[in-house]
This record gives C-alpha cells, structure tokens and sequence, in this order.
C-alpha cells in the first residue's frame, strides 16, 4: 500500500474514532458481559467467560425449558457459530451464509450467500465451518473460508467492504473477528498447508490494513533464532481462533498454533532443544493499535504432536496464593491446565487436567517447559510408531470453556483418547510462497491410527479447579466426546450439546443432567443466553461436522444439518 494511502487510511479511521457513535459501541462491547439484551462479542464479553448473572432459568425450573422456534441453515457441514444479538436481531453463520434472523421469533430477515469452488474443502483444514460475526458501527464482520473478511450492513446485508488476507493456497479464516479499542483484528488458519500465521488488524469502517504481525517470526524479528534457516515462512503457527481482550489493561491476548510440519527436524536442526519456533503454540499479548508483542508465553516447544494453543481461554480476575491476581486461564490442548499473569505473563500454575498423557511428566515452573517423559524423548529422536495421549485433537480442542465465579470453576468438554504417530519423508511440494498444489497436506508425520480405548469413556464434562487441573465433577459421555462449547450461569447451570444431537442443562454443583432436548444433529456450537422484557432465552446452533468425524466411525450414524434453537420457560 503507498504511503498515500496509509496516510489517508489512518486519517479516516482516528477521524471515525473521535466520533459519539464510535465511542458508544466501544463502551457498549466493553460492557458486552454485564449486558442481558444483546450479546455482542465473541464469549459473551471480552472476557470470554461465557457467564451469564441471569438466573430466571435456575436448577430449579430449567425441567420446564422448551423450544420457542427452530431455523434451518441449509447446511450440511458443521455448524459452530455462536449467535451474536443486537437490538432483537440475531447473526448466525454457517461457512457459506450470514444469516439476520428475528431473535423473539426466528423469522429470517436478510440471508447472504457466498459462492466457493467445489473443491474448496481440498484447501481448508480443518472442515467447512464458521465460528461467527463481529459487530460494530452498524456493520457486521465475517471470514471466509478462501481467506477474506466480509463487512455486511447490518440492517440489510449489503456488502459494504470486503478484505483479501492472503491468496495462497490453504490459508482460510473460519472463526469470528474481534473489535479491540476500535480495530478489527483477524486470525487465518491452514498450518498444515505450510503457510505461515500472522494476525491482521484492519480498519473496521473502510477495512484498509492497519499493521500485520506474523507469528511465526522471521529471521529479521525478534524470535526468528528459534527457526532453522527460512523455515519459519513456512512454519505454520496460525492463529485460527479469536482472541480475548482486557480494555483495562489495553491488551489483546491470542492463542498461537502448532509449528508446521510436525516432524521437527524439518524444523529444528539437530539441537532440538535450542529451536523453540516461537511464537508456535503460545499465547501472544498484544496492542490493538499497532500488533505490538508485548510479551508471550510457549507451552509445547518445537511441538511435534500437534498441540495448538490457538483456543486462548479466558480472562478472570481471582485469588491466587492470597493475592488478587488478574490472570488468563487455558486449558490447553497438551493435557495441561495453565494460569497465567494476564499482566506479564508469569507463571502461576500448570497442572494436568486430562485422566491420561504420557507426552511429558510435568511443567517446569521455573522454566516454564514441558518435562518429557522417556517416551517422548525417544521419538524426538527417532520418530518410530508412538502412541501418545492425548491425540493430536489435544486433552481440549477449540471447544470453548465457560467460567463460573460462584464455584470457582471451570466447565469444558474433555476428550480422552489417544493417537499413533510416525514420521515419514514426504516432499511438501506446495512449500513454496507460490505453490498451486491444493490438494496435499504436508505433515511429514503419518497418523498411523487413533486410539479409542474400549474401556472407559471417550470423553466427559468436568468441573476443573483451575489451581490444580483436578475435577471436582466429571459426567462422562456415553457415546463420542464432545465438541460443544459450554455456557455457565448464575442460576447455578451449565449448558453444553452432546454429539447425538442432545442439549442439555447441567447442575454447576454436582454435574446431574437436569434437562434435554434433541435437536436432531450433533451439537457443536456455543451457547448463549440474553433476556428481553424479563424473559430469559437460551440460543444454540446445532449442525454435525468437522474432521473429527472422518476418524470416528460411530458418527456415520448421526443426522446432518444444521438449524438455530431457542429456549424459553414454559409458561
């Protein structure tokens, strides 16, 4: 971009930025966790928490919850949108439509499609999917599985601007932006395709670039000793999850994925320990206006199994040792349960959360580095047939956790299964910045197979102690894990979606299923709750899908598509 244009650029946004509606929507999504009416941001505020203080739904009543109207998608892919809500109108997304529907009663009020080449499934990792919508100045704001963000009108759904990320083959951007301090800031997926992440913030009213900051960093910034040679450039690390934001502290916290390709030594030279391919599989804290890194915390250096720290987690402020700390929780996907100084970035806690890991013995609180365990050590070196728990689909995916500061815990779907790994010597052809391959991977790791064990269950919903990692409550599920986020609430509930379709309310206290409904697909979206005139609504979106369900042969018996349900009390 000239300098012209930059120029003129940053001139419209800071005179956009000075202006009463801009000021008021910035007070408004900061205030998104207090509010009751709508739910504007990505968690149900900034904190990303997903708790609601409404408790007109409770533990008592809940047996009496029934649907008030249902909406099809017309979708046959997963469906993992988290509704948005704005003045009576909700925004749902599936990989190929944005979708305005009336909130009170689910009537369609504007529908966008988006037209894909039909092999685009060839070139995203990993499934056609959608997270959802930003909101902000009368517009709402979307990615795009072939790598763009799209800003609506929000009252009709005309296209107002659209962005181009990247036109490499593999890069894509499923989940939802954010607006921090008055930028719009993106994410892109696509690790395993050999492109290299980065974050961008853009102007939300002309949707101009305002900075780019890669994070896989380059041989000239800082970090870029961690790669070996130009690897980094195609060293994965993407950034495919939203992040979180504390407004106080103007700081923009975003979880980092796995270094690209899997098999280190592609990577790392022969001294493994002394290529941590910053900054794959961390949490990054930056500055909404610039991109700046103002510091960083790795969980799984040189990470050879996958596991992306890309679902940030959330902001709470607690007691820690006595203290009031505000700090950053993540149940990452190395089995590990983090908690973080959000401030700086220290060390405060690092436990295992998960029944089962044999990947390392325990977390270094000094150093802050995994501890491996033999096992792993010898297929660092050697990269023969292993199995390792968890699989590479992590102890937690991106499966997002919910908070609830009456019990002090935590509540997430947990996977417990493992995966056998194996390096193999496949050319990654397309690991070039011009590369037109779209039809190949390149992991240079073959996964041998997953490992489900018969034994016990899969996966459960745990009630995690996030100073320990261990669970007060555990509620297994019967058939496969998972992959709903959860929703936790003052009336002592927590709701979250099983794979066969169920949604279903949970005691906070003990974990007893209190109440269910099937909603004919598996469950794979995020709940919300919102009010209006006193009446309490819980909305999910329900649609099976994702490249979990081609390894786990017991989905072939689950109904896809994809619709949006909500709930009220039965009066």
């Amino acid at each position: 971009m000239s300098y012209f244009f930059r120029f003129k650029s940053l001139l419209i946004f800071f005179l956009v930025c000075s202006g009463n509606v801009f000021s008021q929507d910035l007070q408004a999504l900061g205030n998104d966790k207090l509010s009751h009416e709508n739910v504007l941001t990505h968690g149900m505020g900034y904190e990303n928490q997903r708790y609601s203080t409404l408790k007109s739904i409770n533990a008592v009543n809940v047996k009496r919850l029934v649907p008030i109207w249902s909406h099809n998608l017309n979708n046959a892919r997963g469906s993992e949108s988290q509704p948005i809500i704005y003045n009576g109108v909700m925004f749902v997304t599936t990989y190929t439509t944005t979708v305005a529907i009336d909130a009170l009663s689910g009537k369609q009020l504007w529908k966008v499609d988006l037209n894909f080449p039909a092999d685009i499934a060839k070139t995203v990792c990993c499934g056609l999917v959608n997270r959802g919508v930003a909101i902000f100045g009368g517009k709402v704001f979307r990615g795009t599985v072939d790598a763009h963000i799209v800003a609506y009108d929000a009252a009709t759904g005309r296209e107002v601007w659209k962005y181009k990320a990247s036109d490499r083959v593999g890069k894509a951007i499923t989940s939802a932006p954010m607006i921090a301090n008055g930028v719009l800031i993106t994410g892109i997926a696509g690790g395993e395709f050999g492109t290299r992440g980065f974050l961008d913030g853009l102007d939300p009213e002309t949707g101009q670039r305002l900075w780019r900051r890669y994070t896989a960093a380059g041989k000239d910034e800082k970090g870029g000793d961690t790669w070996l040679g130009d690897s980094a450039q195609t060293g994965g690390s993407t950034t495919w999850m939203t992040g979180v934001y504390d407004k106080d502290l103007d700081l923009v916290y975003w979880g980092v994925g796995q270094p690209s390709p899997w098999k280190p030594t592609e990577r790392v030279g022969l001294d493994v320990s002394s290529f941590d391919n910053l900054y794959s599989n961390s949490v990054i804290a930056i500055r909404p206006r610039s991109g700046e890194i103002v510091w960083h915390r790795q969980f799984t250096p040189n990470d050879p199994l996958d596991y992306d720290a890309t679902e940030v987690g959330m902001l709470v402020d607690m007691k820690v040792g006595g203290e009031n700390k505000k700090v950053l929780l993540q149940a990452n996907r190395n089995g590990f349960f983090y908690v973080l100084d959000r401030t700086n970035g220290n060390l405060l806690a690092a436990n295992p959360y998960v029944k089962n890991m044999n990947w390392a013995e325990k977390i270094d609180m000094t150093t802050g580095r995994p501890v491996h365990t033999e096992l792993m050590k010898k297929y660092l070196k050697t990269g023969e047939s292993t199995t390792f728990f968890p699989s590479a689909f992590g102890g937690k995916n991106w499966q997002p956790t919910s908070w609830n500061p009456a019990t002090g815990l935590v509540y997430a779907n947990i996977f417990d299964f493992g995966m056998t790994y194996k390096y193999n010597n496949q050319e990654c052809h397309e690991r070039t910045p011009t590369a037109s391959k779209k039809d190949e991977w390149c992991l240079q790791t073959d996964i041998v197979n997953f490992v489900f064990p018969k034994d016990r269950p899969n996966g459960y919903l745990a009630a995690i102690d996030p100073m320990t990692g261990k669970s007060k409550w555990q509620m297994p599920w019967t058939e496969m894990p998972s992959w709903s986020g959860t929703l936790s609430t003052a009336g002592n509930l927590v709701f979250t979606g099983a794979s066969d379709g169920e949604f279903m309310a949970v005691n906070a206290s003990n974990g007893q299923k209190l109440w269910g409904f099937q909603t004919g697909s598996g469950v794979a979206g995020q709940p919300v709750t919102w009010e209006h005139k006193g009446v309490q609504y819980i909305t999910v979106v329900s649609g099976t899908g994702g490249i979990y369900y081609d390894f786990d042969q017991r989905s072939a018996n689950i109904p896809r598509g994809s619709s949006v349900w909500t709930f009220a009390l039965m009066k």
